[in-house]
């Protein structure tokens, strides 16, 4: 067995640890999975609603300790990770509201039948490979629709965060979900191959690095499983005219900083005409220049930490490679800051080659990136010139011609004159590099059912 630790962002000391499971425990966890969820499967819909229900509730009660939990092991901002927790809450509950409703059978032409429907029954083991920069919303993305469907749930989160994962499954317990249907499990990612190809799992989701997962898509398709994949982006934030201008910038800077910029759906490339794009950049340099960064727990801070040293590091190098190479110009910011802990000044880069690392792969971290357009279908060319599909986002007063340009954007998703939006009742999920497969909602429930078709006819 190997041991991890909690490294905490905010303060570069490590704290708790853990141990990681042998290879040989695989077995022993997949058949409690198994068998728990022969059972859960014969649950009702309404029993099923009643824990989710429940799970949000101890979410909403317990939201100071469990935002400190995420503090100390990725470094979000105490208020961040409350809105975090809200959005958990409302995921769980909108499932347990809309039980009938994304459950019911469908209905077909009987087409020669007396009866012809489908149903949706479940797969079986389910295993959620989960990332840390949203350490409940991206587990309850996975785990509401997949509960609510009857498969029973095998975690894998990332290594950094053992007590948010763990706190995952103890509340669902709580709850009243019975042992062994949702299973937190502490293992490496190179355990996982084993984990997706063994016959006890039906299907694998995925969030997380390009590498990893085309790692899991790779096994999943050798092994016929389903596979959802939720890759991140490289998402553009179009301005298409100056009504409003300081707002509209005020919305890019909160989303794109929010969670020190560690956010898949974050607006990383903001796109301006060029009639106002010194007033946009004028704008930008003040206002990013004098963001605050301190700890998760610092109220005032308006910037937390990175999720660790090496990734603070890695951010800083591109920076840095891309300013000595001539593929970027930055404008304020971008170098690590002499203090214990993961923090880097929040920064602002102009003149983006977008062929170059720094314009074509996602940065994860506080990096704002400008760009200037002649007219607005340039616009559009610089917001497609990627091969991510993720998010986007237009904004205009003017929204014939802001429904045109979303229309035109090649993403999974497209918010008009809104920044962070989306609903647990909402599609979630990208095209390209981003991934496939669609999450919440509905979607959420058809990504990991058995379709079941039946046809009733009278006896011979």
């Amino acid at each position: 067995m190997t041991t991890f630790a909690v490294e905490n962002p905010s303060t570069g000391e490590s704290e708790d640890s853990f141990t990681r499971i042998d290879d040989a425990d695989r077995d022993a966890i997949l058949d409690r999975a198994t068998a728990a969820q022969r059972e859960w499967r014969t649950t009702t819909l309404e029993e099923r609603a009643q824990i989710l229900r429940r799970t949000a509730e101890i979410y909403r009660e317990r939201e100071d300790e469990l935002a400190a939990l995420i503090g100390r092991e990725m470094g979000k901002l105490r208020r961040q990770a409350v809105g975090e927790l809200g959005t958990v809450a409302k995921i769980y509950e909108w499932y347990a509201d809309h039980a009938h409703d994304v459950m019911a059978d469908r209905e077909l032409p009987a087409e020669g039948s007396l009866r012809t429907f489908v149903r949706k029954d479940p797969l079986g083991v389910v295993v959620g490979i989960m990332p840390w920069n949203y350490p409940y919303y991206q587990v309850a993305r996975w785990a509401a629709p997949n509960l609510l469907v009857g498969n029973a749930l095998v975690l894998k989160h990332a290594s950094i965060c053992p007590l948010s994962s763990q706190a995952c499954e103890d509340i669902l317990v709580e709850a009243g979900l019975p042992e062994g249907v949702f299973q937190n499990i502490y293992a490496a990612g190179s355990q996982m191959d084993a984990f997706i190809a063994d016959k006890r799992v039906a299907a694998v989701s995925l969030t997380g690095s390009e590498d990893a997962g085309a790692a899991v898509a790779k096994t999943a398709g050798e092994h016929y499983k389903k596979s959802l994949l939720e890759l991140g982006g490289n998402d553009p934030f179009v301005v298409l005219d100056d009504h409003n201008l300081d707002q509209v910038l005020r919305r890019y800077v909160g989303a794109r900083m929010s969670n020190a910029g560690q956010s898949c759906t974050a607006p990383k490339r903001l796109i301006v005409l060029d009639e106002f794009y010194d007033r946009a950049l004028e704008y930008l340099t003040d206002k990013i220049g004098g963001l605050t960064v301190g700890p998760w727990d610092d109220e005032s801070a308006k910037v937390g930490p990175l999720s660790s040293i090496s990734a603070r590091d890695e951010i800083v190098e591109r920076i840095e490679d891309a300013a000595q190479n001539g593929d970027a110009t930055v404008v304020v910011g971008g170098r690590a800051l002499d203090r214990d802990g993961a923090y880097m000044e929040p920064a602002l880069l102009t003149d983006v080659d977008p062929r170059a690392d720094i314009g074509r792969n996602e940065i994860f971290g506080p990096v704002a990136l400008l760009y200037r357009a002649a007219d607005v279908e340039e616009a559009v060319a610089i917001a497609n010139d990627t091969d991510y599909g993720l998010g986007s986002y237009v904004y205009s007063a003017d929204l014939d011609l802001a429904r045109d340009v979303a229309s035109r954007m090649e993403a999974g998703m497209t918010w008009i004159n809104e920044a962070g939006g989306g609903a647990p009742g909402q599609p979630f999920g990208g095209i390209g590099r981003s991934g496939y497969g669609r999450e919440l909602g509905q979607w959420g429930v058809d990504e990991f059912a058995n379709e079941h078709l039946f046809r009733v006819n009278e006896a011979p």
